[in-house]
């Protein structure tokens, strides 16, 4: 099974960041966490960072062909990028959403996701191991 990791705008800035709300772990940092979760699962995964929207529209597309799931932290593009709802519905290939910080104990503007509905499931509030859960979660979703 193959999976792409795709992260949105300012996820580039981890380690830096706001580290009382996103941490100190960069963004190198937990993909590689997360490519050693993928092998211990059987799985393979890619990684993909834009803070453009259309690069990740683009990016989600691409997973059409050749790959089993998505697990994408779509940033702020979360509240409302219906583009990218629409390529994830558009591809049909199961995606988890992740979010580091817990959104719905934030700003009231961040407690909205408009792509959650057509997610296969969402994870937050667990800092970058929601990344590991995502993992596992596809994993079991492809049993």
């Amino acid at each position: 099974m193959r999976i792409m990791v795709i992260n949105g705008p300012n996820l580039n800035m981890l380690g830096t960041r706001e580290p009382q709300t996103y941490g100190q772990e960069t963004l190198e940092s937990v993909n590689e966490r997360i490519k050693r979760r993928a092998e211990q699962r059987g799985l393979s995964a890619d990684f993909f960072q834009s803070n453009d929207e259309g690069e990740l529209v683009s990016k989600i597309q691409s997973c059409r062909e050749g790959y089993d799931g998505i697990i994408i932290n779509a940033g702020a593009y979360t509240h409302y990028s219906y583009a990218i709802r629409d390529a994830i519905t558009a591809v049909g290939v199961p995606t988890v959403e992740v979010h580091i910080s817990n959104i719905y104990a934030r700003e009231e503007f961040r407690q909205t996701s408009v792509i959650s509905a057509v997610c296969r499931g969402i994870i937050c509030g667990f800092g970058t191991n929601g990344y590991l859960l995502a993992v596992d979660a596809l994993a079991e979703l492809s049993k």
